[in-house]
């Protein structure tokens, strides 16, 4: 009998928050039958398999700011929920300088099949989820919620958390300015990733293409690799996000 989880969880699906969290990157499972893609448990612990700590802190900004959340339960060494598939970014065969063994040769049939564990079950149910959401509270905003490594490519990178955006700025702008006043805190404008260039694939279907307030947070993994941590982190950015949230006019059509 297979152990495999299934592709998605959702949690606080009646939640009162006019937002869906999403946490794409928020497990590092691989079917049973695909060997952990050649890889071991130290490899699959790392970031190139997950993102470290965004489940966690996902859930605590579920609870604080009462907004429903879906998370993908897959690795995205096995397919990237994030990516399209047809992007060739969707089934990496080198992460951070790691082969994956078992994305060497993965034909258009493979691919096929990946999708259909876990990138199809997974945005099924996240357009099921906002659907629901918006026949019970009205229009929503969607917000992606990521972590990223303290070094990438021998780059230390200085900032403890990170916004996301692209054109749209009406979560992005006044996020940063309420997180510019806790002290010490070095924010990413579109650091170390750009919502412009190129958007994930829920932040640009979910949120910038229907036009739905969005945007993407991304904090930096040694902060959030603990329960403690994610929690503390949940603190600081659940208020904001309640705070913008409970502001009506964030939910006008947006003007260009």
């Amino acid at each position: 009998m297979s152990s495999d989880p299934p592709a998605f969880e959702v949690l606080n699906e009646l939640g009162s928050a006019r937002a869906v969290l999403f946490c794409e990157h928020a497990g590092r499972a691989i079917p049973e039958s695909d060997c952990s893609l050649g890889l071991d448990q130290a490899q699959l612990s790392r970031h190139i398999a997950w993102d470290i700590g965004a489940a966690d802190l996902t859930r605590g900004l579920s609870e604080v700011v009462d907004a429903p959340a879906i998370f993908a339960n897959y690795s995205r060494l096995f397919i990237d929920p994030n990516r399209a598939v047809d992007n060739p970014a969707s089934i990496l065969s080198l992460s951070d300088g790691v082969s994956i063994p078992g994305n060497q040769a993965v034909d258009r049939d493979e691919a096929t099949r990946r999708a259909r564990v876990s990138f199809w079950p997974y945005h099924r149910r996240a357009e099921k989820l906002i659907a629901d959401v918006e026949s019970r509270l009205g229009r929503v905003a969607t917000i992606g919620i990521h972590s990223f490594t303290p070094v990438m490519n021998g780059f230390e990178r200085p900032w403890q958390i990170g916004i996301l955006w692209n054109e749209d700025d009406r979560i992005a702008a006044p996020m940063m300015d309420e997180l510019r006043k806790v002290s010490g805190l070095n924010i990413g404008d579109n650091k170390p990733y750009s919502g412009i260039d190129p958007p994930g694939y829920s932040f640009l279907t979910y949120g910038a293409k229907p036009g739905r307030p969005n945007v993407v947070i991304e904090v930096r993994q040694d902060l959030i690799g603990t329960v403690e941590g994610a929690a503390e982190w949940a603190a600081i950015i659940g208020p904001v996000i309640k705070t913008l949230l409970a502001d009506s006019a964030l939910f006008l059509p947006f003007q260009k």
